[in-house]
């Protein structure tokens, strides 16, 4: 880029819109139904701007400034969520304390916890104590996991939010263990009580302190530097600068790719995406060679590391370098677009888009997006309110190309899901948004939700990020002055 390209670029102000339900944001509990100015706090200095936006958050929101400051906004006490943002428990946006004065350059949020990268590469998190780790980290099955697991005492009247499908599906509960093969599921056991009750775990009150954690840096093997995250419903994904997948957390539906259904990983583990590439349901193959041999032929998922990572609530997907995808985690809905309703355990690569190059994956709750190096769009899994955006409240375990006559001639950038809403933006900086609009996370101006895309009207500014939250959207855009 030439310099007056960069005077260019620096005169152009990036602001941040937003618009859905933050409930602490909005006391008389109406929704923004249109895109509204997000003011950046005056504490960050005069003439600052925005630097980028973040996904996730149930009840508040998250975005960065161009001074590498944290944002957080709308939390609230009733859900349970208040100690996951600021504590402003309000519509006014607040840098969040983080123990580091070093830069964020990319931040997440699951249901009730966030975690944020620093320009060292470092990574902090913070909120449920389950969603944070506490063991040693390992990256090599010789070595073992710390059995230290302190804060799962601590957070044994934490319910566990079981699918329908893992119900009887409980032998491996328990943290992670080394080679030696004794995990502590029995004393895990004890210590947690478990219920299938989902809205439990998802109301659990903020009073008990020992349900959250404070913002602490996660131990990672030395050399190690991440370049992004991905949060879900209560696991967590971070990206190396070399392609490599962390995860930590909630798997009991193999959202954390470790080939089996563990119930807790307490530290950060090295998420097998690439050595152990499954293709199908030939696993034994593809996890002892790392390919499969179809008709006589050698083959092997391409790609040699993964470039993005993306969380649903409790599923995951990843790309690798050549545009391949691979998914895995809970498929009660197909949104691990494997064809069928069962859960991924280990990173599978989707076969029916094989050939065709993914460059941008996002995850709902129980639904996927991604897009094409072509700026196609498909998608897969839950679709009760419109969130596959094809025309239908049909569910789909295949991924299934967008028609609709919004995207014709389109060429989609950028995706983002919320819990139960999607949204693109395009090479020529449009917005679409589509699926439940209960609390107006479309920005269509409605309560009504859509089951195709639908284009968002923004006056005088040209949107270059979205992010969706649970029920809210923001996005990153640049005034033309």
């Amino acid at each position: 880029m030439s310099d007056e390209g960069v005077k260019m670029e620096d005169l152009k102000e990036r602001l941040v819109f937003m618009w859905g339900y933050l409930p602490g944001a909005l006391p008389q509990r109406s929704p923004l139904l249109s895109p509204t100015a997000v003011r950046l706090p005056q504490s960050v200095g005069a003439g600052r701007s925005w630097k980028d936006v973040s996904g996730g958050g149930c009840g508040f929101a998250m975005a960065i400034s161009e001074s590498g400051k944290l944002i957080t906004w709308g939390s609230t006490d009733d859900l349970g969520q208040s100690y996951v943002t600021s504590g402003k428990h309000g519509e006014m946006p607040e840098p969040f304390p983080l123990p580091t004065e070093a830069s964020v350059i990319k931040a997440a949020a699951g249901w009730a916890h966030c975690v944020a990268v620093t320009e060292n590469g470092e990574v902090y998190t913070w909120g449920w104590k389950e969603c944070v780790p506490s063991g040693k980290v390992y990256g090599e099955p010789s070595i073992g996991v710390s059995q230290e697991d302190g804060y799962e005492r601590q957070s044994s009247f934490l319910t566990e939010q079981v699918s329908p499908r893992s119900q009887g599906l409980r032998s491996s509960s328990g943290t992670v263990s080394g080679a030696n093969g004794r995990g502590s599921g029995d004393d895990s056991a004890k210590r947690r009580r478990v219920s299938s009750s989902k809205q439990a775990a998802e109301s659990s009150s903020s009073g008990d302190e020992t349900l959250s954690a404070l913002p602490c840096l996660v131990t990672l093997n030395p050399g190690i530097r991440i370049a992004t995250v991905a949060a879900g419903g209560r696991h967590t994904l971070a990206l190396s600068d070399t392609g490599q997948v962390w995860g930590w957390g909630y798997g009991g539906e193999g959202q954390l790719g470790l080939g089996s259904r563990i119930r807790m990983v307490s530290s950060p583990h090295l998420v097998p995406c690439i050595d152990s590439l499954s293709f199908g349901k030939d696993r034994s193959v593809a996890l002892s060679r790392g390919s499969l041999d179809l008709e006589g032929q050698g083959f092997r998922v391409p790609g040699s590391y993964v470039k993005s990572i993306a969380c649903g609530g409790r599923h995951s997907a990843v790309i690798t370098d050549a545009g391949a995808l691979l998914t895995f985690g809970w498929g009660l809905y197909g949104q691990c677009g494997q064809g069928s309703t069962d859960d991924e355990l280990s990173p599978t690569c989707v076969s029916s888009l094989l050939g065709i190059r993914i460059e941008g994956v996002a995850a709902g709750l129980w639904h996927t997006i991604c897009i094409s190096a072509d700026g196609d769009v498909y998608a897969f899994g839950g679709n009760q309110f419109g969130q596959l955006g094809t025309g239908t409240d049909q569910a789909e375990t295949l991924p299934r190309l967008l028609d609709a006559p919004s995207l014709e001639n389109v060429h989609a950038e950028i995706v983002s899901c919320g819990a139960r809403h999607s949204a693109v933006v395009t090479d020529n900086g449009n917005v679409f948004c589509w699926g439940w609009n209960k609390y107006g996370q479309l920005g269509l101006g409605d309560v009504v939700d859509r089951n195709i895309p639908s284009e968002v009207p923004i006056d005088g500014c040209i949107p270059k990020n979205v992010a969706c939250g649970w029920w809210h959207t923001v996005i990153l855009a640049e005034s033309p002055t």
